[in-house]
């Protein structure tokens, strides 16, 4: 028996997706808010040294002024010998100026990169430490559940097998005839324990990317059958009309055909129950280009657009009050489905029923 590969759990990818571009959205605004700081630190140096330009363009054109009208001419040679040394110093303690501040700038923001790093290296390592206590306690949890599991199923058989032994030693007589019915229902709670039980093993392993499957290349027409073979009785029981139609001759597929017919058993299961009486519930089959779809439609009440997607959730339900089962059915069909590299969809409209599709590769895809 083939097992998928274990793959990171959607919650966990969700979760680095989130932190990624949480970390990316920060780092940009960052860098935003650091370029717009220093942006406007140049902004006021310029200015200030505009002012002091100013200033000094004022006061030696007031000099000059006074210098020509005393006509002086070797003093203003002076003068404007000493205001290029004074305007190189100027400009030597500018590009000094500049420099450092630069320099303080790149070593503030290597500091900053530095802490931030840090920063991220501990959340890193308390995450992965938080992670590693989960994976512990899902490994608990699982060993857990087989042995529980394990355990019920065992009383399980024992209690069906007393309720079968008691329904063949009864009496053919009115007492007799009661403890048959006794029995029979004794057989129907024991069945649906044990279909709830693995149910719940199906979601553990599903988490954890570890539902067990074993395909093999078989005829999907002979699953359809059988489906439809095992659940007409229930469908004529409740005033319904469970139908077949099957596009080909033989539809050869890779699948594991106890876990699809699972996932055969939920769709028409939750068919039936959703389908008032006088409904009609089909099942076809067909190959679409590579692929085989399997398709269930029913004449129920459908299901608002909405809601498509929130099928295939854990414990959803159509309705608060129904409390028929956990709602796990087609979570666990999806899995199962997924497993096989096929997937699963829904489509309806209110009031005018609903079809619930998957497909499964056909033998021409599985030998690509």
């Amino acid at each position: 028996m083939a097992t998928k590969d274990r793959k990171p759990q959607p919650e966990r990818t969700h979760t680095d997706e989130g932190l990624r571009s949480e970390r990316d959205k920060s780092d940009r605004e960052y860098d935003k808010a650091q370029t717009a700081i220093e942006e406007d630190a140049d902004a006021a140096i310029l200015q200030a040294r505009g002012r002091v330009d100013e200033v000094l363009r004022s006061t030696r054109d007031k000099a000059d002024s006074r210098l020509a009208r005393q006509d002086l001419a070797p003093a203003q040679e002076t003068v404007f010998r000493e205001r290029a040394q004074e305007d190189a110093a100027l400009r030597g303690e500018r590009a000094t100026a500049d420099a450092e501040l630069r320099g303080e700038r790149e070593e503030r923001k290597r500091a900053l990169d530095t802490l931030l790093s840090l920063e991220r290296a501990e959340t890193d390592t308390r995450l992965m430490t938080e992670r590693t206590r989960a994976d512990e306690g899902l490994e608990t949890r699982d060993q857990f559940m087989g042995m529980v599991s394990h355990d019920l199923r065992t009383l399980l058989g024992g209690i069906a097998l007393q309720a079968a032994l008691l329904k063949r030693e009864s009496a053919e007589d009115e007492a007799g005839r009661r403890a048959v019915q006794a029995a029979e229902k004794i057989q129907r709670y024991t069945a649906r324990m044990n279909r709830l039980i693995g149910d719940l093993v199906d979601v553990a392993s599903i988490e954890e990317g570890r539902i067990r499957v074993a395909p093999a290349l078989q005829d999907a027409t002979v699953l359809v059958r059988e489906s439809v073979e095992a659940f007409q009785p229930l469908a004529a029981a409740q005033g319904l009309s469970l139908d077949v139609e099957i596009r080909g001759n033989t539809l050869m597929a890779k699948f594991d055909h106890e876990r699809i017919l699972q996932v055969l058993a939920n769709l028409l299961a939750n068919a039936i129950k959703f389908t008032p009486a006088g409904g009609r519930i089909s099942l076809r089959v067909e190959p679409v280009a590579l692929d085989v779809r399997f398709s269930v439609a029913d004449t129920g009440s459908g299901i608002p657009s909405h809601q498509l997607e929130a099928v295939f959730e854990r414990f959803w339900q159509a309705r608060g009050e129904d409390r028929r089962g956990l709602g796990l059915g087609l979570y666990i069909s999806r899995g199962i489905v997924e497993a096989h590299g096929g997937r699963i969809w829904a489509e309806s409209q209110p009031g005018q029923g609903s079809t619930f599709s998957f497909t499964l590769p056909g033998a021409s895809a599985s030998s690509v």
